[in-house]
């Protein structure tokens, strides 16, 4: 077992300092980390052209080095031996904390399994503020980053998430979230979402309602900005869920709800697709099927 003392906020010989970054608005960068990224000896950074605008706007003249996903197994250990021979290094990503979706866990896993010491600073990252402004419940999350690009290996992730009863959290670039969103809608069915673009920023947005909305959302609008995607949990597994709707059938289902509970059939048809979890579409289609 190792252990790995805390250190005082004065920059030291020989320690990898993960820095976070403004993930927008640069007032959200924090003092420790200005006067960190000046003391250091050296700053590996992601994109030197982007980070060098921030290091400038705070007057920041520390020496920079290219670190990023490409370079990291050949840059990682030339960073390690200079640590090891008593440089103090930052790492720093584009923007966010480094290490989450970003650059920098190869580079701490090569500083553990030789003793060095790594120091993480808090400071800004997209995931939190996303999931305490979406309206969905936080005393469980569940981190899942970037989707696989290809829908087979992303089937395969979100079948593996679908019991998961925590609050889903998701990156997406705007290119793709439009298919991101459709994928998750076949797989969750109508889970409560938000979706959380250019947090920070002048134009920060979150549109709320379940995925088949945002699905139309997304198809009518212009997407621009990276996005935050917040998924409401499911029911767990099989065994898991005891409803009263079980030995329902789709249509008696729907009919419940309109009878029982006064709802229009639109109503009906979302409120039995959020219980079973299953696609509105699936719902209507097997109601309407019924009912000719």
């Amino acid at each position: 077992m190792k252990v790995q003392k805390s250190f005082n906020h004065s920059v030291n010989k020989g320690i990898i300092y993960i820095v976070p970054t403004p993930i927008g608005n640069l007032e959200d960068m924090t003092f420790r980390a200005v006067k960190t990224l000046k003391e250091v000896d050296l700053i590996g950074a992601e994109d030197t052209r982007n980070t060098k605008k921030l290091l400038n706007h705070f007057e920041i003249s520390t020496s920079l080095v290219s670190y990023h996903e490409h370079n990291k197994h050949s840059k990682g250990p030339q960073l390690i031996d200079r640590v090891l021979g008593g440089e103090s290094i930052a790492i720093v990503s584009d923007a966010g904390m480094p290490g989450i979706s970003d650059p920098g866990t190869d580079l701490i896993q090569r500083a553990v399994e030789v003793d060095i010491p790594v120091v993480v600073l808090p400071g800004a990252n997209a995931a939190l503020p996303a999931l305490a402004g979406s309206g969905l419940p936080t005393e469980e999350f569940y981190f899942c980053g970037f989707l696989p690009r290809k829908k087979k290996d992303r089937s395969s992730v979100l079948d593996q998430l679908q019991a998961i009863q925590a609050t889903l959290i998701f990156y997406e670039s705007p290119h793709r979230l439009k298919e991101m969103l459709s994928h998750m809608y076949e797989v969750f069915g109508a889970r409560k979402a938000s979706l959380v673009r250019e947090l920070t920023k002048r134009y920060e947005e979150y549109v709320r309602g379940d995925l088949g909305e945002l699905v139309d959302w997304a198809s009518t609008q212009e997407v621009r900005g990276e996005f935050c995607v917040i998924v409401e949990g499911g029911q767990g597994t099989d065994s898991e869920v005891d409803s009263w709707w079980t030995s329902l059938s789709l249509v008696d289902h729907v009919d419940h709800y309109m009878e029982e509970e006064g709802m229009r059939n639109k109503e009906a048809i979302k409120q039995a697709s959020l219980d079973r979890g299953i696609p509105k579409r699936e719902v209507y289609q097997a109601y309407h099927v019924d009912e000719k």
